[in-house]
This record gives structure tokens, sequence and C-alpha cells, in this order.
């Protein structure tokens, strides 16, 4: 499903990332404020289709309304700015999704018996959502960048005393997700299967507010040392407990929070804690050496060619 976007005044519709038809048959394009019903419109069936052969299913449905550039429909513009049309975006899905929980939600047996998740993968922008007293934005390795919010319905699975109720202490992360998921279906893992991340059930059921146990590892995208007006923005962070690490890639600037007492990121508490710096920063550093290069030291934006410009 490709975007269309219509704005207030415009008499055809336009077109954005067009040039994704090259994938291949089987694309079609929707106004960008309905694509998530589409979304819903295909996955119902397929619910359907399993329930019937009683079997299990598994559905990774990724609306991006809420990513910008936002287009929600003509009679919802608003005023057309940033957070108004945040803000129409983010209703419009919500009642796209709707008829999706509703199907689950009015058959006993898929009521009590699934589990929907609905999460995000980063902070706000500036001016349109808000990470409250944490620090930071999307892009940045900051809480306010890092964290995001999940819930989870599993009202025939979870114990009562977790039903309804928040959890702001427990500290996982998006990749503790699958095999988390595999143990609670009771889903085999083949031997040779591995894992980023490691399985708290217990957490996502609201059974514990207990936390991973071990170290999460962040690197800022390749193409954001500078923004939001921040000139030099960490490479690396570390969360390790009630503690948080950002630095260079090199391990050099580094900054050190005690979230526990400190989790807006206000007070910079390195020289307080040295052998900690270094311990912190020398895993950091392993961890990103670990990994394939993403060219974040060296990167340098590539200029557009200008539109309409004559091929020589």
């Amino acid at each position: 499903l490709l975007p269309m976007t219509l704005r207030p005044g415009d008499k055809e519709p336009g077109k954005i990332w067009q040039d994704a038809e090259r994938l291949g048959e089987g694309f079609r394009w929707v106004m960008r404020s309905k694509i998530t019903g589409g979304f819903v419109d295909a996955a119902l069936p397929f619910i359907d289709k399993a329930v019937e052969a009683k079997k299990p299913f598994y559905i990774n449905l990724w609306p991006d309304d809420v990513h910008g550039p936002w287009w929600p429909s003509v009679e919802n513009w608003g005023d057309g700015e940033r957070r108004t049309l945040y803000l129409a975006v983010l209703e419009e899905m919500d009642r796209q999704l709707g008829k999706l929980f509703d199907r689950v939600k009015s058959d006993s047996e898929l009521r009590d018996n699934t589990i929907i998740l609905a999460c995000s993968d980063n902070g706000p922008e500036p001016e349109v959502g808000s990470a409250g007293k944490y620090r930071g934005y999307k892009t940045q390795l900051y809480e306010g960048g890092i964290r995001s919010p999940l819930v989870v319905w599993a009202p025939g699975l979870m114990g009562e005393e977790a039903k309804g109720t928040v959890n702001r202490e427990s500290f996982f992360s998006a990749i503790d997700l699958v095999p988390s998921l595999l143990e609670i279906a009771g889903v085999g893992v083949p031997d040779d299967a591995g894992f980023d991340g490691i399985a708290v059930p217990e957490i996502v059921l609201g059974v514990s507010k207990s936390s991973r146990g071990k170290p999460l590892f962040f690197r800022r995208p390749p193409d954001r040392n500078a923004f939001y007006g921040d000139d030099e923005l960490p490479d690396l962070a570390m969360h390790d407990g009630k503690w948080k690490l950002v630095c260079e890639y090199d391990g050099l600037v580094p900054e050190l929070y005690d979230l526990d007492e400190d989790p807006s990121e206000t007070h910079n508490i390195a020289s307080d804690h040295s052998e900690r710096v270094r311990t912190m920063t020398a895993a950091a550093i392993a961890w990103h050496k670990s990994l394939p290069s993403d060219n974040g030291a060296t990167y340098v934006l590539k200029k557009r060619k200008p539109k309409g410009k004559a091929k020589k």
C-alpha cells in the first residue's frame, strides 16, 4: 500500500515514495490517511481463516501514520500546525485499528488466548509529542529518545492484579519481545537460533516488575550527529540497571547518570565514578566494534541533485 497525499485546496492527490513501485507488482496506491485500515482489512480474513482451521496465528502490523510527514484527511486538517496534524492521524489510526481489536475482543476464545502489543520504536519529535520529564527526542540516545511506551492487552493470560496497571519500573527492550512471546506461546526454538534479546515473559504479562538483568547498548543513527539544535550528540549509550552512560565512538566525552536519582539526565556524575565510567565505556565500545560498521563516524550527507536539471 503506497501513500497518496492531499491537502486542502489540492485538486489532485500527490504521491510520496513513488520510486517504491520498482519493488514489483502487488502495490496499490491508497490515501495516506487510510493505509492502516488497508492493513487491518488484510489482517481480518487472515484471522478468520486461522480460526476456521483451528490454528494459531501471528500478525505483525506496522502502521506508520504517526511518522512524519503527517497526512490526515482534508476534513481533519485543522489549522495545519504540526501537532494538529499529528493528533489527527493518531486519532484516525486508533479508529482504524479498532476494527481489528474488536474482532479479537468479540470472540471469547480469541479474547482469552490472544496477546495484543502496541508499541513505538522511539521517542517524540519536538513540537509534536512529549517525553515528559525525560531528556531528548527521537534520534537521540538520551532517555527521551530511546524510551517508548508498550501497551500489553491479554485479559485471559494476565493475572487479575496486573490488569489496568502501569509498570514504570521494569527495564527491558523490544529485542526481548521475540523470545518472550515464543516462551509465552510455548513455541519451540531451533537449536541454532540466536536472539539479541532475552525472555522476560513475567514482565510482559505484568506478573513481575523486575528487569531484564543484562545491559542494553545503543548507537545513534549514522546521519544524526547533529540534530534538533544539538551539534554534538553522543554516539553510543549503555543502560545497566540504574546506570546510564553515553559517550563518543572512541569513549571520549563520557556522561554518566543515575537514573534512579536523576531520570531527567540533568546531572553528569562521570567525574565521581571514574571506575564505573571506565568499565561501561569499554563495554560500549566493544559492543559497537562487534557489529557491522554503520559509517556513523565518517557519515557525510550527500548533496541532492536539483530537480528539473537536464542531464549532460
